[in-house]
């Protein structure tokens, strides 16, 4: 799976788990004294966002970012709805700055990537 690929999946992930604590979780705890799904919604995000924090590194480090943005990006995990932003950023940087406007992955770039390679 191409790395970009994985760090949308986590980005998606880790944003949903984000939101479940906040908007969910949080208030179950404080307004309806029931402690245990912060817990437990808690740690699945803790360990998720640094799987998270693995993804954006490898994929800062292959795509050579300066190290603000990959502190940015990572900062993202941890602010409700922001990793939804910093992943469309991000693709939309990764697909412009490859020249496929978003088309990565479709048939006809596969057979023009095989045609410019000589055939």
């Amino acid at each position: 799976m191409p790395l970009l690929t994985v760090y949308r999946v986590m980005s998606y992930v880790t944003g949903v788990v984000l939101l479940a604590l906040v908007l969910v979780a949080m208030p179950l705890k404080y307004f309806a004294d029931t402690p245990g799904p912060t817990m437990v919604v808690g740690q699945l995000h803790g360990f998720l966002y640094m799987a998270y924090v693995v993804v954006v590194l490898l994929l800062g480090f292959s795509l050579r970012w300066r190290p603000v943005r990959m502190l940015l990006v990572m900062l993202a995990g941890t602010i409700p709805f922001a990793a939804f932003f910093a992943e469309r950023r991000i693709v939309a940087d990764v697909h412009r700055s490859r020249g496929t406007g978003g088309r990565e992955g479709r048939e006809g770039d596969r057979r023009s990537e095989r045609v410019g390679a000589g055939d």
